[in-house]
């Protein structure tokens, strides 16, 4: 079956298979983003009135999915996925009674967990909360919009190290790692149980119209896909990181089908010994972070993924392709990129069956 947004749909989705198996295809995986070459004449979506129509209006949602839809060329493994945006009003943190305030670009927590002891036990989701409604409703209009068109997103709710930083504050978190360092551990346990049941029952919203599952990482997987993170160990050393929060990403990675942990920031390459040792984990992706050099810059950490097997994930400038794959092993490497144009694409991936070899 094509999708109305991705016509070669069967055929990405047998690479897609062929990548998490970490199999070769005669080339690596690439997603390529272009402006299309013959868009239709749909209007412009009018900039958002207020910051409830940005994030709450789902008809408002719709019309600028559906016109950056029409107007994207998806070339190779780039997907067309639809969403609300990730500015926290659907993540669990919400649920659980932290105040999010938003603007037009994101949105930001209080924390609500201050007092002196990590007491978490009394948290749980409240289901009536009217963002946790909304967030069903969302996930409910993706799936009705995406039919024979596109997918549609499970979202971004939270994960390891960053929901409890939500809860109790980043610096109030550091001084806990150090003075409580089980306690924090429990919490983390407590909460990515937590999350498994919130994402069983978002997964199984999705599930159908997918064919599996894709999430804010615009990676599609045949199973429960998510992506793995967590921002907050950028301020701890590896073996805090290794003792406190690596048992519930192992949690979080072996209740998943398939995971890419998002390795975001330079401070967090110090961990990735840590999750090369997750057996079930995948797939990483190194991103240096804001103000960084390209992740080319660093090949040395991008080697280390792939000799320890795992699938390795990089976003850079199509000017850096070729000399990404002169280095790189084209097995288990996926590139996103954007070009200029649909021809300007369609001739990159053309290349990458001339530039991708088989190191591994």
């Amino acid at each position: 079956m094509s999708l109305l947004y991705k016509p070669d749909w069967q055929e990405t989705k047998e690479n897609y298979r062929k990548w998490w198996a970490h199999e070769y295809f005669g080339r690596c995986a690439i997603a390529v983003y272009a402006p299309k070459k013959d868009p239709p004449d749909i209007p412009v979506p009018p900039e958002p009135e207020s910051i409830y129509q940005k994030w709450y209006n789902l008809d408002y949602i719709s019309q600028v999915n559906h016109y950056y839809f029409s107007h994207t060329f998806f070339g190779a493994e780039a997907l067309p996925i639809w969403n609300g945006g990730y500015p926290g009003h659907t993540a669990i943190p919400t649920f659980l009674g932290c105040k999010v305030h938003l603007d037009m670009q994101t949105g930001w927590w209080e924390p609500i967990l201050k007092q002196e002891d990590l007491n978490f036990e009394h948290l749980e989701i409240d289901e009536s909360h009217p963002d946790y409604k909304f967030s069903i409703k969302l996930l409910e209009r993706g799936v009705k919009e995406a039919k024979g068109k596109c997918l549609v997103s499970i979202g971004a709710f939270g994960g390891c190290g960053d929901t409890l930083a939500a809860l109790r504050g980043t610096e109030k978190l550091l001084f806990d790692c150090i003075e409580r360092p089980e306690r924090v551990q429990q919490a983390e346990n407590y909460l990515m149980e937590m999350w498994c049941r919130h994402y069983e029952k978002l997964y199984n919203i999705i599930k159908e119209v997918n064919e599996g599952s894709t999430c804010w990482f615009p990676l599609w997987a045949p199973g429960k896909f998510y992506a793995s993170q967590n921002d907050f160990a950028y301020n701890i050393s590896p073996s805090m990181f290794r003792e406190i929060f690596l048992p519930a990403i192992k949690k979080q990675v072996e209740f998943l089908d398939y995971t890419v942990y998002h390795v975001d920031g330079t401070g967090n390459f110090n961990h990735l010994d840590a999750l090369l040792e997750l057996p079930k984990l995948q797939a990483i992706q190194i991103l240096p972070g804001t103000g960084k050099p390209s992740p080319l810059y660093f090949m040395d950490v991008l080697k280390k993924v792939q000799k320890a097997g795992k699938n390795l994930y990089i976003t850079v400038r199509s000017s850096e392709v070729k000399t990404a794959l002169e280095h790189l092993s084209a097995r288990g490497l996926f590139i996103s990129t954007c070009c200029k144009t649909e021809n300007d694409a369609l001739r990159l991936i053309e290349n990458t069956y001339r530039w991708s070899v088989d190191r591994c």
